[in-house]
């Protein structure tokens, strides 16, 4: 009995959401969930003060703020480096410098602003990653007033930190998942592989698995969703998503309601799912498709609005966890 192993699980809210992780836990004198969790908060209560903008005195506020003596540490040096790669890939669809716009349209940490077309344009003079570099660990800015948003990345990240810390204490089978940003390793009792649901994405949808489009089953990989169907704001009849386009200043309208993307990481799968609601449905299935280290699964409306209709990857299918199987999900 002693050297019998158990799956364990413990959750805590981070980043102005929650968490769940379940592990295996090796033999009885193992480390205890209670102590896990405490290593796990303390190991994210400082990721928090690399990159949470909510956080005053947190390196990326600092950043924001043009303190001089802020030096960046290896959390915010990944991010960067990842947000650059990813930049350059999408042409501009994802990018982290966007935080004017995101502010003033009242998806950030900002107050929201009365927009308009002189507003837009003024604020687009801020946005562009090609106006600022990383040089001796310090963020050098073209002009002073950009403002970095990593909100669209640093969760997904945040899951990998948390995941190396599980690999450090050798376990190899667990889930981590943050938000609904999610990593697996092995599998789960009985080498069943890690089940996982993708929401349907209809509006004030705001329990994540409870109404599921598509469950999935994976192993040593990672997930992240980013849709419009949580976070957006209505005027006049217009729907505005949380989703902006860097290039317009504007939220992005079109068809496409959800992007789940996987990867073998999780900042890199969270980097793109944002970078594709960017992209929208066409520009996306094209992107999608010319990567061999992407996988994705689109939703999106209908032509008539009244239905959803669905995209997947050329080895999505393998993915799926059909209703017959007899495990339990």
């Amino acid at each position: 009995m002693l050297g019998c192993n158990k799956y364990e699980t413990f959750d805590g809210f981070t980043q102005g959401t929650t968490y769940h992780i379940i592990y295996e836990r090796k033999g009885l004198f193992s480390t205890s969930p209670v102590k896990m969790k405490g290593e796990v908060d303390s190991l994210l209560a400082h990721f928090d003060l690399s990159l949470s903008a909510y956080i005053p005195n947190s390196i990326i506020s600092r950043i924001n703020r043009n303190d001089s003596l802020v030096i960046s540490d290896p959390y915010f040096v990944i991010v960067f480096k990842k947000a650059l790669d990813v930049f350059q890939d999408s042409e501009g669809a994802f990018d982290i410098t966007v935080g004017p716009l995101v502010n003033a349209w009242g998806f950030g940490p900002g107050r929201k602003k009365d927009m308009d077309s002189l507003l837009v344009d003024s604020l687009l003079h801020y946005v562009g990653m090609n106006k600022i570099k990383l040089i001796d660990n310090k963020l050098v800015k073209e002009i002073s007033e950009m403002k970095l948003d990593v909100n669209a990345i640093a969760q997904g990240y945040s899951v990998d930190v948390v995941s190396k810390y599980f690999e450090e204490k050798r376990i190899n089978n667990f889930l981590v998942e943050i938000g609904g940003e999610l990593r697996s390793k092995g599998t789960k009792k009985n080498e069943v592989l890690w089940k996982v649901g993708v929401d349907k994405p209809f509006d004030n949808n705001y329990i994540p698995g409870q109404n599921l489009q598509i469950i999935l089953k994976l192993s040593d990989c990672s997930l992240a969703t980013s849709g419009n169907y949580r976070k957006y704001f209505e005027k006049d009849g217009v729907k505005y998503s949380h989703s902006i386009d860097p290039k317009t200043g504007y939220p992005v309208m079109d068809r496409l309601l959800s992007a789940t993307i996987i990867a073998k990481d999780c900042i890199t799968a969270d980097a793109y799912a944002t970078a594709c609601m960017v992209m929208g449905l066409e520009k996306s299935k094209v992107f999608i498709s010319e990567r061999d280290d992407l996988e994705a699964y689109l939703i999106y409306s209908s032509e008539s609005n009244d239905s959803f209709k669905t995209w997947q990857s050329k080895n999505f299918e393998e993915l799926i966890w059909k209703e017959e199987n007899t495990q339990d999900f």
